[in-house]
């Protein structure tokens, strides 16, 4: 085809013309149709009513007509006075008339109205016999495509009707975000609770066993996404000629200054409690210690302080034999109690150490009985438990309560491969400002080298080095061994389940389906501001909120600072921790505290030199400390009345002038005594 042949090019205006009559036609045709559907929907309607008294034409024949008039008697019927009426009214057969006997008592047919629906069915019907004959393969194949879709989609409609009474959460959600995924009242799930014998309050964490019963309540099911996350790391099983004995993992707990350090201290031979802030343990420590025969024993000591309770439970999780230190001064104390519960909860051997007992007003029966009413026997007295008397600082008694450990590590019998992957558990995690972000492990089964692609939580990261507790650099870490890695690309929780992968690919595949589940449970449990909240605050007039923003050294200690701190709320003020971290104070961290109208705590951590000038220029308040106790006593003496801490001068000493002398250069110059 030549350029003078070849049909000229159709501008946008006749092309959009030309689809309009297309579309005019296309609707007058199916306006015709429809037409021609209702006027042939009638005229069967007015057969139906005409069936009684005329016979159809042509060759329609009725096979009950013809029965009936069958043996009908010629004669009579020409004779009948009715024959001459019936004549004009029948279709030349001569056999097709009626006896007006049956015709009187014949039920009158009721013709029935066309409504809109069956017009637009029986059009619908039409058309897909007219759009379906004809056709190529590709059109039915595109018809079934839609009708598979839209099959598909109504299953997916069904499946989200039964998924909305399915809540999906991680295990310890709070009370408050358990009413709001369920959209009721957290009084009610407060009360539920309370009828089940358990106290909670609004910000409390639940178990999984308390969620469920709560949920179960309120007529929904529970699924627990923590398991679907962990389902797609397999675990290997190990032969049992593959298995060798490995060290035990003890856990010393006890009551904050009942001597947990002070004994590993001892054992160790190395004085950590100095480097202490106060005295007081705040964060798990990881020691492996080779006694004078050889063998191994691990050692974890968790912070004997109340804020500390999810890093004792933590503890008792990972260890095969937990040591409870009591002071032989002091008494069975309520974080004692709390650490022997989470013991028993873990199913963990229990060993006694009563520490102090070289002190004058050391009273061991005194303890041992006071163990015994909470129905601890000791083997002195005749029970199960063992206990041993000792004085971390002087070393009396320590090697026996050793061996007794050993001797229950014997009768567990532990066990490991060495020659596997590794896993294990983050015992701690921090940001290092030299080294990014590190991690204590402790490995309980398989061996950790350099190189490994270790998964923990949402973090991962190929192990770049490794050292041990005594900050010496090693390549490998076995069995029951604890080590510092460097090389992840976050800090992942404390408590979290560490893996070693095969590929960075399966390593972000996994961590990014985590970060996923994690995200819709952060919008799931979204606090949305109503109506009835509002009434109430308006209610209670002098309603206030104190947002925090939490920054730590350890995950470990921000976790413990930030659920103190929540606790401390009241009817009258809410304490909101609006974000939590690992790692120094930064801008961002100042910009949001300047949004949100909050002030920074830090534990153990300064804000970097641009971060504290922002602060200044914008008003934001850094409070710094480094002992758990000052940071919950002044944010509690803060809320009394929304006021800032008091700023109290203490006088050093007292000092008399005597003489002033105006020196030039140097300023004046006081002279005192």
């Amino acid at each position: 085809m030549n350029q003078s042949t070849r049909p000229k090019k159709k501008s946008k205006e006749e092309k959009r013309k030309e689809r309009e009559e297309k579309e005019k036609i296309r609707q007058d045709q199916k306006k015709q149709m429809k037409e021609a559907i209702i006027k042939e929907i009638r005229r069967e309607d007015t057969k139906l009513s005409k069936g009684g008294k005329d016979a159809e034409a042509g060759g329609s024949k009725k096979k009950r007509n013809r029965i009936n008039k069958e043996k009908v008697d010629v004669d009579n019927v020409a004779t009948s006075h009715f024959g001459g009426s019936r004549q004009g009214k029948t279709n030349g057969q001569g056999g097709g008339k009626k006896s007006h006997g049956k015709e009187r008592f014949k039920k009158p047919i009721i013709k029935q109205e066309v409504s809109e629906e069956d017009v637009a069915k029986q059009v619908k019907e039409t058309l897909a016999r007219l759009t379906t004959k004809g056709k190529s393969k590709a059109s039915k194949y595109r018809k079934e495509k839609r009708e598979m879709a839209s099959s598909r989609m109504q299953e997916l409609e069904d499946q989200e009707m039964a998924e909305s009474k399915v809540l999906k959460l991680t295990e310890f959600v709070t009370a408050n975000e358990l009413a709001t995924m369920m959209d009721i009242s957290v009084n009610q799930v407060i009360a539920t609770c309370m009828s089940i014998g358990i106290m909670v309050s609004i910000n409390q964490r639940l178990d999984a066993e308390t969620i469920n019963i709560v949920a179960e309540e309120f007529g929904f099911k529970t699924e627990y996404i923590s398991a679907e996350v962990a389902q797609a790391i397999v675990e290997e099983e190990d032969a049992p000629e593959d298995l060798q004995p490995r060290a035990p993992i003890v856990t010393v707990m006890g009551h904050v200054d009942h001597g947990k350090t002070s004994l590993l201290d001892y054992i160790r031979k190395a004085n950590v409690i100095a480097g202490e802030a106060g005295g007081i343990t705040q964060h798990i420590g990881a020691y492996n210690v080779k006694l004078e025969d050889g063998r191994r024993i691990t050692f974890l000591d968790t912070p004997g302080h109340e804020a500390f309770t999810a890093m004792r439970a933590r503890g008792a999780k990972v260890t095969d034999i937990a040591i409870i230190i009591v002071a032989a001064d002091d008494s069975v104390m309520p974080q004692t109690k709390e650490a022997i519960n989470h013991a028993m909860a873990a199913g963990v051997p229990i060993v006694f150490a009563i520490n102090k007992v070289d002190k004058p007003t050391a009273n061991p029966d005194k303890i041992k009985e006071e163990l015994a009413n909470m129905n601890f026997l000791v083997e002195e007295w005749g029970g199960k438990y063992q206990s041993q008397d000792i004085s971390a600082k002087q070393g009396l008694g320590v090697a026996e309560l050793m061996e007794k450990v050993l001797l229950e590590a014997e009768m567990l019998e532990l066990k490991a491969n060495p020659d596997r992957n590794a896993t294990g558990s983050i015992i701690e995690s921090s940001l290092d400002k030299g080294r990014g972000y590190v991690a204590t492990v402790l490995v309980s089964n398989g061996t950790l080298k350099v190189g490994d692609i270790v998964l923990a939580g949402t973090s991962y990261g190929r192990v770049k080095a490794m050292f041990n507790e005594r900050n010496q650099r090693v390549k490998e870490a076995g069995p029951s061994a604890p080590a510092l890695i460097l090389g992840l690309n976050g800090a992942p929780a404390a408590g979290d389940t560490f893996h070693v992968v095969e590929t960075d690919q399966e390593a972000r595949e996994i961590t990014n389906k985590r970060e996923q589940l994690a995200r819709e449970q952060g919008l799931r449990t979204q606090k949305i501001l109503t109506l009835d909240e509002l009434g109430r605050r308006i209610a209670l007039g002098n309603f206030q909120e104190l947002n925090i923003i939490v920054k730590g050294d350890v995950d470990g200690s921000v976790e413990a600072l930030s659920d103190s701190l929540i606790k401390l709320s009241t009817e009258q003020i809410q304490v909101n921790v609006i974000h939590k971290g690992v790692g120094q104070i930064s801008e961002s961290d100042v910009s949001l505290a300047a949004a949100s109208d909050a002030i920074i705590v830090g534990f153990q951590v300064r804000p970097s030199t641009a971060a504290a000038k922002m602060a200044e220029q914008d008003g934001v308040d850094i409070r710094k400390y480094s002992v758990i106790y000052d940071a919950i006593e002044e944010v509690k003496s803060a809320m009394e009345g929304m006021l800032a801490p008091e700023l109290k001068e203490q006088v050093t000493a007292t000092i008399e002038v005597r003489e002033v002398f105006n020196i030039t250069k140097v300023g004046i110059v006081a002279g005192a005594w």
